[in-house]
């Protein structure tokens, strides 16, 4: 049997994202899934890039704040306790919009964990 506890405040964020971003995966000794906290200020967003997975499903649990999911289908606002899924092969922007009064604070889980397995997404105009 193995147990950990990680404090995720205590975890160092990763540099040069556009918002705060703690990898957890790693530091809980997980390798079945990527698990990481994201706290993004108005005007941020949570990717890189609005982008899609060959291979890996995602979960976004949003702790606090609203939570901006765009879509090819629309966009969606999640609040605290709200869990958005998405399915591979289906292109997302997690964000936080500029006229936001509060941060968000969210959980999001992968599996499996891949590298490599993300792809740039252009949407239509």
């Amino acid at each position: 049997m193995g147990y950990r506890v990680v404090r995720t405040d205590g975890v160092e964020p990763a540099p040069d994202r556009p918002c705060e971003l703690r990898r957890l995966s790693a530091p809980a000794g997980l390798e079945q899934m990527a698990i990481n906290r994201f706290v993004a200020e108005p005007g941020e967003q949570l990717p890189l890039a609005y982008h899609y997975h060959d291979d890996q499903e995602e979960a976004f649990y949003v702790l606090s704040g609203t939570l901006h999911v765009e879509t090819p289908e629309g966009t969606y606002e999640l609040g605290p306790n709200d869990l958005f899924a998405v399915d591979p092969g289906s292109p997302q922007r997690a964000y936080n919009p500029e006229e936001a009064d509060a941060p968000v604070d969210v959980i999001a889980v992968g599996a499996p964990p891949a590298s490599g397995d993300v792809h740039a997404y252009e949407p239509e105009p």
